[in-house]
């Protein structure tokens, strides 16, 4: 029984800090995510979808390697920090240009690259997650 119960609070742990990491992405845009999915922008889905699979990938790496609910928070929130670390780094790197208006514009390629910049980072920073 203990077995089911604490992997009912892990996956509700998960849960909640995959919903409370895009809520955070959401507030970093100056556009709202959601109007713009509605709107069929399709560089902003491909850019939502690249922080939704970054962060389940350092979810599911926290989650197996540690099996305290704490760590696994810890981890996710070290992992977290690298994300968003690694999308301002990107709109530094790419001067003349800001990220947030071309994916606004629906500049697909800004979304795919963005897309893949976070879904990258996610997997390099994962094999430091111990």
């Amino acid at each position: 029984m203990t077995i089911v119960i604490n992997l009912v609070v892990s996956v509700g742990v998960i849960i909640l800090l995959q919903c409370l990491g895009m809520v955070i992405f959401s507030w970093m845009t100056p556009f709202k995510d959601m109007e713009e999915l509605k709107n069929g922008n399709v560089a902003v889905a491909l850019a939502w979808g690249g922080k939704f699979l970054a962060t389940a990938i350092i979810l599911g790496v926290a989650a197996f390697t540690n099996t305290s609910i704490w760590f696994m928070m810890m981890w996710f929130a070290v992992g977290y920090v690298c994300l968003v670390a690694a999308y301002w780094i990107f709109e530094l790197l790419t001067p003349g240009f800001t990220i947030s208006e071309h994916l606004k514009k629906g500049n697909v390629a800004v979304g795919i690259l963005l897309c893949m910049v976070f879904i990258g980072t996610a997997f390099a920073v994962s094999s430091l997650i111990i």
